[in-house]
Parts: structure tokens; C-alpha cells; sequence
């Protein structure tokens, strides 16, 4: 278990009332700081805002706004949020849609509460989290949108100047677009979870992207996941 496991905040989002209290006791149970519960669209991007928490635990199908509405406003309003989705729907559409508005992870309900908390905890480290057979979908997307040209780029287009990465960073880079958890990375290139994190944050900062998600497709896009 993580030392900063305690330090990991948690709002849970779900119109079921005893699922939504069922997920919140587990996570307590298990060291990580619930800061608030919503139950329908509007109630979570306000209680959002309000409690600010790392990782938001979001249900699709929501009353009064979409889960994909609520993970797009909330990631718009504090790019640091990640967002781990627990649905019922293994549609691919569903997790297409919910990647696209901002979520890290998805995770399907049929999941034990184990999965569950380890999914938290690799989602609060910037972890792309996917129900087994889900990861290779989105990867698929991500080839596939790369493969299309943007709307707009023609010849044309003055492409701004791609920012210098650091070799080391370059290599990361590389990996994250292969679907090494940061774990891998840093066993691989004999280094820390931390400086992995570091590096990490440094490409986004440069790349000017968001989170992890966003990076796969940024590498992807420039083929580094074939190299």
C-alpha cells in the first residue's frame, strides 16, 4: 500500500444510493479520503468545484447531466483531475466517448472491490486504467485518429514548431505510448516511479497537454509506439 495512499482524495458519482455508499465505505475502509458524493450530474460538477478532489469515480448514466458532460466540464475547469469511470456499459462507443472527454480509466462495475481500489490508486498516479479488453480498443482509436489528418491541416497550415523533449523524456514518451504502467517504465530504464512521474509532467508541460491519455495519442500520432 502507498505511503501517500491517505493523502489520495476521492469523490464518488452515482445515481444509486447504495452503490454510491457501498464504493465510499470501501474506499474509507481502505485509507483514501472520500470528500464528497453526488448523485446526479449538476450536484457533482458543483460538489466537484467545491471539494476538489484527485480522483473523480463517475458513473455515465447520470440524471440532470451525462457523465461524459460532467468528465468534460470538471477536467476543462482543473486539468489535474483524473477521472476513473465505473459503468455498468462495456459499449465501445461509451468508453470511446468517455476517454475523449477526459476520463483516464475505465472500469466496468462487474469489477471486484480489489480492482477497484487498485484502479483508484493507479489512476490518482496518472495510470491509464481499462477493464482487460478495453485497453486495446482505445489504443486501436487512438491509431486510428492519428492515422486521420486533423480537420484543417492541410498543406497549408503553419505548424507550430514541435518543443524540444529530452532524449530521456523522448524514451518515456516512447513507452507511455506502449502501455507500460509507470511501474514498468522506471523498472525498464533502471530508474524511480518518481522520476517517471517527473519526466511525465515535464513532456506535458512542454507539449502543452493534459494528462496521460492525451500523451498516448500525441506519441502515437508521431509514430513513437512503432519504433
Amino acid at each position: 500500500m502507498s505511503e501517500h495512499q491517505g493523502t489520495i482524495k476521492v469523490m464518488v458519482v452515482d445515481d444509486h444510493p447504495m452503490w454510491r455508499d457501498a464504493v465510499a465505505r470501501d474506499l474509507t475502509e481502505s485509507g483514501f479520503e472520500v470528500v464528497a458524493t453526488a448523485g446526479d450530474g449538476e450536484q457533482a460538477v458543483r460538489r466537484a468545484k467545491a471539494a476538489a478532489p484527485d480522483v473523480l469515480v463517475l458513473d455515465l448514466n447520470l440524471p440532470a447531466k451525462p457523465g461524459v458532460q460532467v468528465c468534460k466540464e470538471l477536467v476543462a475547469h482543473n486539468p489535474a483531475l483524473r477521472v476513473l469511470v465505473l459503468s455498468a456499459s462495456g459499449e465501445h462507443a461509451d468508453v470511446l466517448e468517455a476517454v475523449k472527454s477526459g476520463a483516464t480509466g475505465y472500469l466496468l462495475k462487474s469489477a471486484s472491490t480489489e480492482e477497484l481500489l487498485d484502479a483508484v490508486r493507479r489512476t490518482a498516479v496518472g495510470d491509464p486504467v481499462f477493464t482487460p479488453g478495453l485497453a486495446g480498443l482505445v489504443l486501436g482509436e487512438y491509431r486510428r485518429l492519428a492515422s486521420d489528418p486533423a480537420p484543417g491541416a492541410g498543406p497549408d497550415t503553419d505548424e507550430p514548431r514541435a518543443p524540444r523533449l529530452t532524449e530521456r523524456e523522448t524514451e518515456v514518451l516512447r513507452l507511455v505510448a506502449k502501455g507500460l504502467s509507470y511501474k514498468q517504465i522506471a523498472e525498464r530504464l533502471v530508474i524511480s516511479h518518481r522520476t517517471v512521474q517527473n519526466h511525465v509532467q515535464n513532456t506535458l508541460g512542454k507539449l502543452q497537454l493534459h494528462n496521460r491519455v492525451e500523451l498516448v495519442r500525441y506519441a502515437i500520432e508521431r509514430g513513437l509506439d512503432e519504433e
